[in-house]
């Protein structure tokens, strides 16, 4: 029987909320004020979720999206939004996690903005998951969040697909010999790199001619049963790495690299944290390839990084060496850091899991006068900032729209010793 209802809000992923009795169904692609009707859900972690259902009467709130697989591809969720509803929604997660009155800085593009795009190439079709899906992929031409250089690519992927006999990932089975395409673009620096990931096996000899406007050129090998869109670099074409530019900063790019996703929000995010350092000695914990670290020793800090993985230690190093500043990065893990009380200034910029609980403990008991918290997960920080506010005081919290059209949101917290 299907269920009528009217979205009353959106929660905290993005997802539209009907209430019908004690039923509570969370329906995505929804504005608040979208009376719809739903005739089919499904249960995920105990979650009811809208599958198969339609807008009867749109919310006023509602505008026509700019993407054309808007609906159906996984990768936005909120772009039948206005731009300015998309950061009031995010304010108010925000301020509602962390308690505070919390002002979030917008992404000064929201089309075009992101830097990197893993392509999923398949039988079922080339681009991205469907939404709520693991097995099937929604077919796309081109990604307007990315920009105009995904179309010329997947253009010349097609292209080489039809010329050559090479079999597409078939999802769940686990066989197939290509299985991503990953564009990279230095947004600033207009550099291009195309990495194809495939599985193990041979590849037409005359594949990189398809893409010879590629700055970086790479081949790729999942050697793995897991689908991930990156391997072994099995050989590459061009340059070894491309390079960005944030903010009078230049960054090695190489395909194996973590890297912000939106180089513009990138840049506001830089500026942000800056303004929140105090005196001459700060230590970039998860320091990855020298973000933070590298902008910062270009403003004169003298600039440490711990890093526990060592691909990205070493790009950390040749980004200071690339841009000539008085910084060095190591490898090492969170919670083994020692003598944080020798640092002015220590930054965290931890992934979705949060602090490890003994670094927790250590900034607790011995941590330095000022303390700059970075996170992409309001919910893990919220958990570490009531630990830390034992002996830390919160004098700063900044929101930054780091991913447009995506219930997602980056914080930078300020906090100073008691």
């Amino acid at each position: 029987m299907a269920i009528e209802g009217t979205v009353r809000k959106l929660n905290e992923d993005g997802l539209g909320v009907v209430k019908t009795g004690r039923r509570r169904i969370l329906v995505p692609f929804s504005a608040p004020g979208d009376r719809v009707r739903i005739e089919k859900t499904r249960k995920k972690k105990r979650k009811l979720i809208a599958e198969r259902f339609e807008v009867i009467e749109p919310s006023p709130m509602r505008k026509e999206p700019e993407c054309r697989y808007f609906g159906r591809c996984g990768g936005c969720l909120l772009q039948h939004l206005d731009y300015g509803d998309q950061l009031e929604f995010k304010k108010s997660k925000l301020s509602s996690i962390l308690n505070e009155n919390v002002d979030v800085i917008p992404s000064p593009k929201i089309f075009g903005h992101r830097n990197r795009i893993d392509v999923v190439i398949s039988t079922k079709g080339i681009g991205f998951r469907r939404y709520g899906t693991w097995w099937d992929v929604v077919d796309i031409e081109w990604c307007p969040v990315f920009g105009r250089s995904s179309k010329r690519v997947l253009k010349s992927l097609r292209e080489f697909i039809e010329d050559h006999d090479v079999s597409l990932y078939e999802i769940g089975k686990n066989e197939g010999f290509l299985r991503y395409i990953v564009i990279r673009e230095g947004k600033f620096t207009g550099e291009l790199m195309v990495n194809l990931v495939t599985a193990p096996g041979k590849l037409p000899e005359d594949f990189p001619e398809y893409f010879a406007y590629a700055d970086s050129l790479y081949w790729s090998v999942n050697r793995t049963p897991s689908d991930v869109s990156y391997g072994e670099i099995e050989r590459f074409w061009g340059g070894e790495f491309i390079r960005e530019e944030l903010d009078g900063t230049l960054y090695l790019i190489h395909p194996n690299s973590f890297f912000q996703t939106n180089s513009y929000g990138a840049v506001e995010l830089l500026r942000e944290v800056a303004k929140r350092v105090d005196g001459e000695r700060v230590l970039d914990l998860y320091s990855g390839v020298g973000t933070f670290g590298v902008y910062l020793a270009k403003r004169g800090f003298r600039v440490e990084g711990i890093e526990i993985n060592p691909f990205a230690v070493k790009m950390a190093n040749r980004n200071a060496e690339l841009n000539g500043v008085n910084a060095s990065f190591r490898v090492g893990a969170d919670r083994d850091v020692e003598s944080l009380r020798a640092y002015d200034t220590v930054i965290v910029d931890p992934p979705r899991a949060g602090l490890h609980p003994k670094l927790v403990e250590r900034l607790v008991q011995n941590g330095p006068e000022q303390l700059v918290y970075v996170s992409c997960n309001p919910k893990t920080l919220a958990r570490d900032l009531d630990k830390l506010k034992r002996v830390y005081t919160v004098s700063d919290i900044i929101g930054l729209d780091m991913f447009p059209h995506t219930p997602h949101v980056e914080a930078v917290v300020e906090l100073k010793r008691q």
